[in-house]
């Protein structure tokens, strides 16, 4: 079991910090804070570049987190509050297997991670700390504050996007 913890930690944490660093400096092929801050606005956020450095460093810093297995419930919460507004400013609109499934799939796996704990292979086993960072409440700690924080950015920071105009026969 541990081995199959650190792979999974290990690459959906090499996999977030990819996506953080896309947005953060646009390596990767990404289109760095401003490109990324243009498609936030799309979305109806407000400061679309904030938020798209604030994604950014999120994936990028819970990934990190996640991979070394250091503060898992924190590195978790991180990245299902990324997820969470995704699902919602993005993928809720289309059908399960059209397009929401894999950040579904990565909130459940964080989330998991974090009732799990990180595993034998991890900073905070080394510091003992697993046993006290990880269980069922950590689980539900991580998706409350999760929870919480997506409901802020998408309330607070987010207006309903601008109507996309029709395409126009010819």
């Amino acid at each position: 079991m541990s081995y199959g913890l650190l792979l999974l930690r290990v690459f959906v944490g090499v996999a977030f910090f990819g996506h953080g660093t896309q947005k953060l400096f646009g390596w990767w092929g990404g289109y760095g804070p401003q490109g990324t801050g243009g498609y936030f606005s799309s979305l109806g956020y407000k400061s679309g570049v904030q938020m798209a450095v604030l994604a950014g460093l999120a994936e990028a810093g819970g990934g990190t987190l996640l991979a070394l297995g250091l503060l898992t419930p924190v590195a978790c919460a991180a990245l299902a509050v990324v997820m969470i507004n995704a699902i919602v400013a993005v993928t809720l609109k289309r059908a399960f297997m059209l397009g929401s499934e894999l950040e579904l799939t990565y909130l459940v796996v964080a989330i998991s991670i974090a009732v799990t704990g990180p595993g034998r292979f991890s900073i905070d086993r080394a510091i003992g700390w697993d046993d006290t960072l990880s269980g069922v409440w950590w689980g539900i700690a991580a998706l409350v504050a999760a929870a919480v924080v997506s409901f802020v950015s998408l309330a607070g920071f987010r207006t309903k996007p601008p109507p996309q105009p029709a395409a126009q026969a010819e």
